[in-house]
């Protein structure tokens, strides 16, 4: 069974930062790339960052230059590290393999308000 545990998100004032980790579990431990996603209130889930096994990294234009995406493949655990954060930010975010598998976790609530 897969297991997808997201950590790390909290409230913070706009231009803080906040590090989400995720760890996972199960055959989608073998898949070649994991990404981060997030769903605002009212809106689609959007994929926000990927990386390969190999660390080949992609972005939504949104977070560039702000957010890094990286990973422990021996850990099964993959990080997201959010800098200069703004009130769009806000948003309930998730980790998956990219394509995402049929399954999501919990995920982890990131608030940005002052």
């Amino acid at each position: 069974q897969v297991q997808l545990v997201e950590s790390g998100g909290g409230l913070v004032q706009p231009g803080w930062a906040l590090r989400l980790s995720c760890a996972f579990s199960g055959s989608i431990f073998r898949t070649y790339a994991m990404g981060w996603y997030r769903q605002a209130p009212g809106k689609q889930r959007e994929l926000v960052a990927s990386i390969t096994r190999s660390g080949i990294t992609d972005y939504a234009d949104s977070v560039k230059g702000r957010f890094t995406i990286s990973r422990d493949n021996a850990k099964n655990t993959v990080f997201l590290q959010m800098n200069s954060l703004k009130s769009e930010a806000t948003a309930r975010y998730y980790c998956n393999s990219r394509p995402a598998y049929d399954y999501w976790g919990q995920g982890t609530q990131v608030t940005v308000s002052s």
